[in-house]
C-alpha cells in the first residue's frame, strides 16, 4: 500500500487533494506546516511525499532537502504556484522527482504519482545486481555506493545518474539520454543542470582519488570507466 503525506497549508485545497487520492485508493495524511510534516514522518513511515513550497515554519524545499539527507528513494512531487524555471531547477537540485504547477487537474497529479511508482517498481525489479567499476561498488537494491570500501552518500538524482552510467558498461551517454532517463523530460533540463550533477558526482566519487572514473567525451557526453 502506498501511504502519501501531503504538505499543503491551504486547507481547502489540501482536503480536496486528500479526498481525491483516498477515492483513488491512496491513503493520504495531511500536514499544514513544515514542523507538523516532520513530526508526522517521525510517527509513521510514508512511501510518497507531496510538498507545497510556500508553507509556514519550514518551506517545502527545505523539507525536501531534509528528506533526501536520509532517504534517497521515496518519491517526492513538488506542488507549487511558482512557474519560473529557476524555481523548478531549485526543486530538482534538492532531488525532487517531479514538479507540478498550480492550479493543476487532479487527474494529472494522479498520472504523475502512478508514473513515479511504476518507475520505482521497475528500478527495484531490474536493478538488483551489484555493479563494480574498478574499486567502485554500487548496490542498486539498497541505493548504496562504496569506493575503496568507504561508503559515499548520494542524493537520489546523483544515485540515478551514477547508476545509468554504470549500467552503460563504458558507453558514452549523451546529455539528452541522461535527461530522458534521470529526469524523464518532466521539466526543461538544461545542459548546465546535467553538468552540475556530473560535477556533484565527481566531487564525491573522484575528488579524493588519483584514479578518476567519471569521464567526458567532448561533444558526445559522459561515461564511467576504469581506464587509466
Amino acid at each position: 500500500m502506498v501511504d502519501i503525506l501531503l504538505l499543503e497549508d491551504d486547507k481547502v485545497l489540501s482536503t480536496e487533494i486528500r479526498s481525491f487520492l483516498i477515492n483513488q485508493g491512496f491513503p493520504c495524511d495531511q500536514a499544514f506546516d513544515g514542523l507538523e510534516f516532520l513530526a508526522q514522518t517521525h510517527k509513521k513511515k510514508y512511501s510518497f511525499y507531496l510538498l507545497d513550497i510556500n508553507v509556514p515554519k519550514i518551506n517545502g524545499l527545505e523539507i525536501c532537502k531534509k528528506i533526501r539527507n536520509h532517504d534517497a528513494l521515496t518519491p517526492i512531487i513538488i506542488l507549487s504556484a511558482y512557474d519560473d524555471i529557476d524555481d523548478k531547477k531549485e526543486a530538482f537540485l534538492r532531488a525532487a522527482d517531479d514538479y507540478l504547477v498550480k492550479p493543476f487537474v487532479l487527474e494529472e497529479l494522479l498520472m504523475r504519482i502512478n508514473s513515479l511508482l511504476r518507475r520505482q517498481q521497475h528500478n527495484e525489479s531490474n536493478s538488483t545486481k551489484t555493479l563494480t567499476v574498478d574499486d567502485l561498488v554500487i548496490h542498486p537494491d539498497e541505493a548504496r555506493v562504496f569506493r575503496a570500501n568507504e561508503e559515499i552518500l548520494l542524493t537520489q538524482k546523483e544515485f540515478q545518474l551514477l547508476l545509468i552510467l554504470a549500467q552503460a558498461n563504458g558507453r558514452t551517454l549523451s546529455k539528452q539520454h541522461i535527461s530522458e532517463e534521470v529526469w524523464q523530460n518532466q521539466f526543461q533540463t538544461t545542459q548546465n543542470t546535467i553538468e552540475v550533477y556530473i560535477n556533484f558526482l565527481r566531487k564525491k566519487i573522484d575528488k579524493n582519488f588519483e584514479h578518476k572514473l567519471i569521464h567526458t567525451r567532448p561533444g558526445f557526453g559522459y561515461y564511467l570507466s576504469s581506464e587509466k
